[in-house]
């Protein structure tokens, strides 16, 4: 599923083995959307990300390969050459870079953590928790950082900015 109503597009696929997305509310493209705004008003003309949903064993052995943690977890980004240039905010994408990375999330482990996790003025609901991770991995494929203090509480103003701007529930 693909949003194209900005110059980048967003690549979503809900790569569950078991999915409902009209019980459980996951739908690609209300997400790929969500990615796409950010994307926007990021200053991202042009680009293409990839946007996964993934099960638990998926997002374990990505959490495991990638960054030596054992099990799941809520959200990775992968950013592809140099997309985001690590300063938090300010983006350049080269011309001859069209792939600004992948974001991958994992549904389950979402809800299991959304009730005490989705802050920003949400209810804890799934929806806000998903749309959390969607704006948070974004920022992250885009040079958004949380190793210090100061880059942690940018990125999380960012996220709440981002969030009263475009997500609906």
């Amino acid at each position: 599923m693909a949003a194209a109503t900005s110059g980048a597009v967003v690549n979503a696929l809900d790569e569950r083995s078991q999915r409902d997305p009209e019980r459980d509310g996951l739908l690609a493209e209300r997400w790929a959307g969500l990615a796409e705004a950010v994307l926007r008003d990021e200053g991202v003309g042009r680009g293409e990300l990839g946007l996964r949903f993934v099960d638990p064993g998926a997002m374990s052995e990505l959490n495991s390969s990638h960054m030596g943690s054992p099990g799941p977890t809520d959200v990775l980004a992968f950013p592809i050459d140099g997309a985001g240039d690590g300063a938090g905010g300010s983006v350049h994408v080269p011309e001859q870079v069209p792939l600004l990375g992948d974001v991958v999330v994992c549904p389950a482990y979402a809800a299991e953590q959304a009730p005490d996790h989705a802050g920003g003025g949400h209810d804890g609901s799934l929806g806000d928790e998903l749309a959390l991770l969607v704006v948070h991995g974004v920022l992250h494929v885009l040079g958004y950082d949380h190793q210090s203090d100061a880059d942690a509480a940018a990125m999380q103003a960012r996220e709440r900015q981002l969030l009263a701007a475009h997500y609906r529930r």
